[in-house]
């Protein structure tokens, strides 16, 4: 019977390895679900007003959407999520410029705060099956547009119309957040965890 205890160690070993496996993807699932949540935090607070509009501009179109890249679109929509359950409890992590709390997802940028999840899962999805940086960048961009879907929504409201919020909500940002979306598309290469 050697070869039965040789053959049911050899299974133990190995179910021992792919726990520990799984167990350090979590792992690194969850931290980059947290770090990317506490990125976006922080590059939030780089808010620089523009005259005439109510929208900053920000590193988080650019942080949506690599996140979703980097993380896979669950573990991506999931640290959007983190970081909005951060700012509804009161925590610092919004834009300077705007209402604190939960107030700022009922106000003019509101829209775009609430798209992070949905933005974040597109960029990750789409990007999961793309293999050259132009049909990653392909992706970024379908989630700044995402971005600027929800957005629009809930700034028509508040710009009388949707004409009007797409002038002070997406064309003052298009040229900008579109190179946003190329370097988050070289930056992510292939390193999706695809979570």
């Amino acid at each position: 019977m050697p070869s039965l205890s040789v053959s049911l160690e050899s299974e133990s070993d190995l179910m021992t390895t792919l726990t520990q496996s799984l167990d350090r993807s979590r792992l690194i699932t969850v931290v980059g679900i947290v770090g990317f949540a506490a990125a976006l935090a922080a590059g939030s607070q780089v808010a620089i007003p523009i005259p005439g509009t109510p929208v900053p501009i920000t590193l988080q179109p650019f942080l949506v959407v690599l996140a979703g890249m980097m993380l896979g679109p669950v573990a991506g929509a999931s640290s959007m999520l983190l970081y909005i359950a951060a700012g509804m409890s009161g925590l610092p992590v919004w834009a300077p410029i705007g209402a604190p709390g939960i107030a700022r997802l009922v106000g003019p940028t509101g829209g775009y705060i609430i798209a992070y999840p949905a933005a974040a899962w597109v960029a990750g999805a789409l990007a999961r099956r793309s293999t050259s940086v132009l049909a990653r960048w392909g992706a970024a961009v379908a989630g700044v547009l995402v971005l600027y879907f929800g957005g629009l929504a809930q700034l028509s409201f508040f710009a009388h119309g949707v004409v009007n919020a797409v002038k002070i909500g997406v064309t003052p940002f298009a040229l900008l957040d579109g190179g946003k979306a190329l370097v988050a598309a070289a930056i992510s290469g292939k390193r999706q965890q695809g979570v």
